[in-house]
């Protein structure tokens, strides 16, 4: 939760009235049964997590929004879903845990948590990382990331951390960059973002540092060459035109890696700036027309990335 905090102290040095603006739009995506929609309409889990993280770091004080979100998420609790909306309802409880002191996982016997890590270790595969679906061959980046963290946030031990961490090191490619699945040749934003972020839940539990000095420099360059004219970061060298998520996730990195003294950020402030709607909410990219949580989530978190100190 480090990271909200972070997120949250540079949101403060926005105006309160831009903080409310843009806490009016993540509180009118809410609906009826507490959970929060996406582009499709109706309560989505994944949506709901991060309409959650956009209302923490803005500071939003709304008790009767986290009480029905809270409501939302324990009806959840019960339900067949699948792998991705069960880790966003793992983060989701946590942060309203942390947050506002609601206990999701409170009356939820042990072995519903039991039962989840049993379900998170079909997915995993020799090579150590962990596949997207369980008829899938190839371990992803990404879910070897979202399940290493999730396991910490259920406070359970990832089995095995150093496979999983040695299965990450091997998405690096020659560029510095990683890629999603191990066939690619190509590295990306995201894939490199999720990388650097399991490597570090995964050194914090085994106690050794994956993520060396070299590796950093060589993260941070990458990323840093990813940066567009228009101030924000593509999500590979194929595609020409930045957008808010790999703007989001390469820049948290290259502050991780350490080179965020190569950041202009003037630049990315006003690139940010530009996909901000009226609404408080925020476009994916210069090709979007309709703003949603997830992106607002993104554009949200950037203004406060750009504004913090530590």
């Amino acid at each position: 939760m480090n990271l909200v905090v972070r997120l949250a102290t540079g949101l403060e040095k926005i105006s309160a009235d831009e903080r409310e603006r843009s806490s009016r739009f993540f509180l009118s995506q809410q609906q009826a049964d507490g959970g929060f929609c996406g582009r499709a309409g109706g309560s989505d889990l994944y949506y709901t997590a991060f309409a959650l993280r956009g209302l923490a770091i803005l500071g939003c004080d709304d008790e009767p929004m986290a009480e029905r979100a809270a409501q939302y998420l324990r009806s959840q609790l019960q339900q067949s879903v699948g792998i991705l909306d069960l880790i966003s309802l793992i983060f989701a409880a946590r942060l309203l845990e942390s947050w506002r002191g609601e206990s999701i996982f409170a009356d939820v016997a042990k072995n519903w948590t039991n039962s989840v890590a049993n379900l998170f270790e079909t997915h995993r595969r020799p090579d150590g990382g962990y596949a997207k679906t369980h008829e899938g061959h190839a371990s992803s980046t990404y879910q070897t990331f979202l399940i290493s963290l999730a396991y910490e946030l259920l406070e359970l031990p990832l089995p095995e951390p150093g496979q999983a961490a040695e299965f990450l090191l091997g998405q690096q490619r020659d560029d510095g960059g990683f890629v999603e699945i191990g066939v690619m040749r190509r590295s990306g934003t995201n894939p490199t973002a999720a990388a650097v972020g399991g490597l570090l839940v995964l050194q914090a539990q085994v106690g050794q540092p994956f993520l060396t000095d070299q590796l950093s420099q060589e993260v941070a360059g990458f990323l840093l060459d990813n940066i567009t004219d228009e101030g924000g970061l593509r999500a590979n060298t194929q595609i020409p035109i930045a957008d808010l998520l790999s703007t989001y996730t390469g820049l948290q990195t290259v502050r991780d890696v350490g080179g965020w003294g190569k950041v202009d950020i003037g630049a990315t402030q006003k690139f940010v700036a530009s996909l901000q709607q009226a609404s408080g909410g925020f476009l994916a990219a210069a090709w979007d027309d309709s703003a949603d949580v997830e992106y607002s989530f993104y554009g949200t978190a950037l203004r406060g990335l750009l504004l913090s100190d530590g």
